[in-house]
């Protein structure tokens, strides 16, 4: 995997800009932020953003894959207000779930999620090399 920054561009501040990559490709669904018997525990978009990582390493970990082969993240939040409030928490989440791994990404605000109270929805597309 190979991080993409054109010269003289600023280093993004927790995502990059792009991803090149070969190998198998792993596409998760869009994963919401409940546990494993599908209650929401964290009625926050931070807290929800954490059970979303820890979910999304679960399915990847299925197919031997794990945060580091992660190369792109869609994010749906139902506001974008409350995202940037949260990200100091939402960035010390990721440290602690994802490490120094940092993918493309993009946030985009919506209306609601089918879930009632899903704060964030995230799909994500891994790639292990061969």
């Amino acid at each position: 995997m190979r991080t993409l920054l054109p010269p003289g561009w600023p280093r993004p501040k927790g995502y990059s800009n792009g991803i090149s990559a070969k190998g198998r490709m792993i596409f998760t669904a869009g994963v919401v932020g409940w546990d494993e018997t599908e209650r929401f525990v964290a009625h926050d978009l931070a807290g929800q953003f954490a059970q979303v990582l820890r979910n999304t390493l679960a399915i990847l970990a299925e197919d031997g894959a794990g945060a580091e082969h992660i190369v792109r993240m869609t994010c749906y939040v139902t506001s974008c207000e409350d995202y940037r409030q949260s990200l100091t928490s939402i960035g010390a989440a990721w440290r602690e779930i994802m490490g120094h791994n940092y993918p493309a990404m993009a946030v985009v605000q919506v209306s609601r999620l089918v879930e009632d109270y899903a704060r964030v929805e995230i799909e994500t597309t891994a790639v292990v090399p061969d």
